[in-house]
């Protein structure tokens, strides 16, 4: 048995599947001219966010599995994977870690500006403490969007490492641990010194973070985006640090375009390159939870995290 590897993965990936007797096919880049040719022979494919199209999925002809190595899963076509069979998972929490120390290291650099004040110092400027006033996270308000294993890791260590006050808007989690739960996102935003997105991007909560919700921020907030870019209103945000509303934001995940848009002007606006769960430990583990899957599914099984329900697997009715 074959599987393809759309994207590279962490070699312990690789390793398990060859012991488990199943080929890895590389491709040298994600493109349909890459992936067409060589789909066709595999069972499997492991595939990180470029996905899967349509055309890839109909040419993979002995095509029995799709896993996501990681939780992002819009760029597969799962339709067109229902239509043919093939059952499509993803590999959500097994980078979790990553992604929480790292938009806790943002909410500390926007909150002491680090990386201006880096700049600052290689450029040989002089009077940046007294020119970019910075403060402290203890002892102020959190706003956690999104109650996930991710939000749910950062509301820890900022309540319990730095003793903030964390408030939860999570309209689709059903228990929030003892945290203080919001069901108005401004009443949140307007009590928050800190605001951390980790919800998924859905049409609900596509522009969540725009114009009407950034001018009801509690004035000097930080914003701090490690979830999708497309929940954030980018031009409406250069507004908001523009006008002071929003002090600072510590961005993840933006729009191709943004590190040379409007928001590049901003020294308080610190973009790092989609780096959460781009750890060597997370990488592992992503790798191995894909390989999981891909070993349970052509067992025969169907993995816990299944996205859809093709016909023709084990509890699945076939189609006539």
């Amino acid at each position: 048995m074959k599987c393809l590897i759309v994207q590279p993965v962490h070699a312990d990936g690789l390793a398990l599947l060859r012991a488990n007797g199943v080929e890895a096919v590389l491709c040298p880049d994600p493109t349909d001219a890459s992936i067409l040719p060589r789909i066709g022979a595999c069972e499997a494919v492991i595939t990180r966010d470029a996905g899967l199209s349509a055309a890839a999925i109909a040419a993979g002809k002995r095509l029995r599995v799709v896993v996501v190595h990681g939780a992002g899963h819009d760029a597969v076509d799962k339709e067109a994977a229902t239509r043919q069979g093939v059952l499509v998972c993803n590999t959500p929490g097994a980078n979790a870690r990553s992604v929480v120390e790292l938009a806790l290291g943002l909410a500390l650099a926007a909150a002491r500006r680090i990386p201006a004040g880096d700049r600052a110092v290689r450029a040989g400027q002089h009077g940046f403490r007294e020119a970019f006033p910075t403060f402290e996270l203890s002892g102020k308000t959190a706003l956690i969007v999104g109650w996930g294993t991710i939000g749910a890791g950062l509301g820890r260590i900022l309540r319990d490492a730095f003793g903030m006050r964390v408030l939860i808007y999570s309209p689709h989690a059903p228990l929030v641990e003892g945290y203080e739960r919001v069901t108005d996102l401004t009443q949140g935003l307007a009590k928050a010194d800190l605001i951390s997105l980790h919800t998924p991007l859905r049409p609900q909560t596509r522009g969540l973070i725009g114009a009407a919700a950034l001018s009801a921020c509690k004035p000097g907030a930080i914003l701090v985006n490690t979830a999708r870019a497309g929940l954030v209103d980018e031009a409406a945000l250069a507004a908001a640090l523009a006008n002071g509303q929003i002090a600072a934001a510590a961005l993840d995940v933006y729009s191709p375009e943004a590190p040379q848009g409007p928001l590049a002007a901003f020294a308080q606006v610190i973009f790092t390159p989609h780096q959460g769960g781009a750890t060597r430990e997370a990488l592992s583990r992503v790798a191995l939870g894909s390989v999981g899957h891909v070993l349970t599914a052509l067992a025969g099984q169907i993995p816990e995290t299944a996205l859809n329900s093709p016909p023709g697997w084990p509890g699945q009715a076939t189609s006539a």
